[in-house]
């Protein structure tokens, strides 16, 4: 399963860098077959920062080209470390997460290694990519799924754990791990029917139907579906400009906002009311909150500074 892929010039793994533009792969393919096989453990995933009007924006960059990105052991810890570093950076309001392996998002478990596991092993890696989906679902800040093609299994369970999810219309998204004579384990049986209710949830599932960007967009799955462009990264584009959308507003605001939906909603709504109203709470002695209605009534762009 050999794909040529994108050379991250300017990135490097687990990392803070600066990149003055959204567009972090260029058209030319650089990685050839040869440097594919050879491709470090470290080189797999990259966390980069974005610069300049973008700073605020950090991207989690899936590279695991020989495989598809097929959730092995080192990208699965690869990410986790990548979570551990994002959920302290006070500086971050949106983290996009990405692959720049062509035509594919996520292509879910690495079969081939999973069937050297034994059954206890198998637990035991599920597990860790279930933590590892929560973990992400549960980043303070904004996350935005770019999905510029195969999202499948694991690979759309971690779309799923993002609070958005934007499509290329060449992806090809499903949870279809019932064709396997198994289910999906890293919350897909949980978090789609959240999404799109559980009788439409159910039926994908049960079917293990593959969905493109269009349809996902129809039943919901998605919340915004992009024709593909010629360098296939059609979504990711598009992402940013979401995450653009977000750069502006008050950083504790969406952190105290993206709490209360994500407790509220697990909750019937006179608890969830209580969740809002603790949340509110912890942003009324903000200065971004004065600063917020200083701007206002002097008719400029806050300028907010997350405290």
């Amino acid at each position: 399963m050999a794909a040529s892929g994108y050379a991250l010039k300017c990135s490097r793994p687990i990392t803070s860098i600066g990149i003055r533009s959204p567009i972090l792969v260029s058209s030319s393919r650089f990685y050839s077959q040869q440097s594919e096989q050879q491709q470090s453990p470290e080189d797999e995933l990259h966390l980069n920062y974005l610069d300049g009007d973008q700073k605020g924006i950090a991207v989690i960059s899936m590279r695991r080209f020989r495989y598809k990105n097929a959730m092995g052991k080192n990208i699965i810890q690869r990410l986790i470390d990548s979570l551990q570093e994002l959920k302290f950076q006070n500086n971050i309001r949106v983290t996009v997460v990405r692959s720049e392996v062509p035509g594919v998002f996520c292509a879910g478990a690495d079969l081939k290694e999973r069937l050297q596991m034994t059954n206890q092993e198998v637990g035991l890696f599920v597990a860790k990519l279930r933590h590892f989906v929560s973990e992400l679902h549960n980043l303070p800040m904004p996350t935005i799924a770019a999905i510029d093609g195969a999202a499948l299994g694991g690979g759309l369970e971690m779309a799923l754990g993002c609070d958005m999810r934007v499509a290329a219309s060449s992806a090809k998204i499903g949870l279809v791990e019932t064709s396997l004579a198994i289910i999906p384990g890293a919350g897909g049986t949980q978090r789609l029917p959240r999404i799109i209710g559980p009788s439409l949830a159910k039926e994908l599932i049960f079917t293990s139907r593959v969905l493109d960007g269009w349809q996902a967009k129809e039943n919901g799955v998605v919340n915004h579906c992009v024709e593909q462009n010629n360098d296939g990264d059609a979504a990711y584009h598009r992402a940013i400009k979401l995450a653009e959308e977000i750069l502006p507003q008050g950083p504790i605001a969406l952190r105290m906002a993206k709490a209360a939906v994500n407790r509220g909603i697990e909750v019937e709504i006179d608890a969830g009311m209580r969740y809002e109203e603790a949340y509110y709470a912890q942003i009324i002695p903000t200065k971004d909150r004065i600063e917020g209605l200083l701007a206002f009534k002097e008719k400029r762009r806050p300028k907010y500074e997350g405290h």
